[in-house]
């Protein structure tokens, strides 16, 4: 038995890809903008199986099932696909694709760096599940010593005032003077859950960046507010099958 091949509508990959509405791409098919391997096409009927070259008045149409963008989130933008007070991050992103595209998990509004947005629910739910225990690192300042003991609380779990304390974190000392700089490795989400972890100790988180979360690390080269698409390698190694659940 042949595998099935998914086609499409013209029409409908064109609008799929972010080009205008049905109305609008039946618009540019009437007026001979859409091309097929180099061929003008007027059907909307048409059927396309994605690997045809399409082009819309000479530019490049390609609809990709899935969408993954590394955003570095600067300070001041609230992670929400949408908010009438505040700007949000996807009011950075500017892909043609952007419709069904959502951040995975929550940066504080005050807090910097590595965000993955896509259209991937199932991916998001993977990274975003308790029971997965994704690693995400942050590098953080704060005000106060941050001492070797430090190191052995966070790796026995903080109590924050929630039922249960923090799961294991890693804690690693870059500096320890009155604003001290160190990183830390959490394997959940709780809210303000770094910000609580180092109260506990008794400092004050002044600035907060998360570095990684899983096998995708931020970009150096990135700068703040821009995104760029993941390579190969980058969304290879997200969507590999997990391995054993830690207990």
């Amino acid at each position: 038995m042949e595998n099935a091949v998914m086609s499409y509508r013209l029409d409908q990959y064109l609008t799929l890809a972010g080009e205008g509405s049905r109305s609008q791409v039946k618009q540019f098919l009437k007026k001979g903008l859409i091309q097929v391997d180099g061929i003008t096409e007027k059907q909307a009927k048409r059927k396309v199986l994605g690997s045809e070259r399409i082009t819309l008045n000479g530019k490049p149409v390609c609809y990709e099932e899935h969408c993954y963008l590394m955003l570095h989130k600067p300070a001041g933008v609230v992670t929400a696909t949408e908010d009438k007070k505040e700007k949000t991050v996807m009011d950075l992103i500017t892909v043609q694709q952007k419709k069904d595209l959502f951040p995975v998990g929550r940066l504080d509004k005050d807090t910097e760096g590595l965000l993955l947005v896509t259209n991937d629910g199932e991916l998001a739910h993977r990274l975003l599940s308790p029971k997965k225990h994704v690693d995400k690192c942050y590098f953080t300042r704060v005000t106060g010593q941050i001492h070797e003991e430090d190191i052995h609380r966070f790796k026995e779990g903080v109590d924050i005032g929630d039922e249960k304390k923090t799961l294991p974190a890693d804690l690693e000392i870059l500096s320890s003077r009155e604003i001290s700089e160190a990183k830390v490795t959490i394997r959940e989400g709780r809210y303000h859950q770094v910000k609580r972890m180092f109260e506990a100790i008794g400092c004050k988180v002044i600035y907060l960046k998360r570095l990684s979360m899983g096998s995708l690390t931020l970009d150096p080269a990135l700068e703040k507010g821009a995104f760029r698409k993941l390579t190969e390698e980058e969304t290879a190694a997200l969507l590999q099958p997990p391995g054993k659940e830690k207990e």
